[in-house]
């Protein structure tokens, strides 16, 4: 991303539950790929992207590469802010980057996802679709 590029994020609040936790209550790792997707979902609904929207306009966005870096545990009861970061890109594919504070501030981990996008036959779009161009455009990318 260059620094001219505007940048568009979410931020949302989300609270460890007990069935997140292993038996020490401390989130096991692959939650945080779930915690990755409460961030794109609260994305979606903040800049008219969701998975809803996407469906209507007959494509689906299947994730196609995801990292994650561990760096403070989570614990059960604790709050954290999942700091959602949409990547632009001129290739046809959605990228997120995310970033987990918890309750102090402190960074917990941080990860992307890549999506692309399938049409209703399940075909690779290699353009962007014309739905998404639009979403771009309006907001100023």
């Amino acid at each position: 991303m260059q620094s001219n590029e505007k940048i568009i994020k979410c931020s949302e609040e989300v609270r460890v539950r007990f069935n997140e936790t292993d038996p020490l209550g401390i989130v096991w790792h692959g939650n945080y790929i779930v915690y990755f997707e409460d961030g794109r979902e609260a994305f979606g609904r903040e800049h008219g992207l969701s998975y809803l929207d996407i469906q209507k306009a007959g494509f689906v966005t299947p994730i196609v590469k995801s990292t994650c870096e561990h760096f403070l545990p989570l614990k059960y009861g604790e709050t954290f802010r999942i700091d959602t970061t949409f990547v632009h890109s001129v290739a046809a594919k959605l990228i997120f980057r995310y970033e987990i504070f918890n309750q102090d501030n402190k960074l917990v981990c941080s990860g992307e996802t890549i999506q692309v996008f399938l049409d209703n036959d399940g075909s690779l779009s290699l353009y962007n679709p014309e739905f998404f161009q639009t979403w771009k455009d309006k907001m100023g990318l």
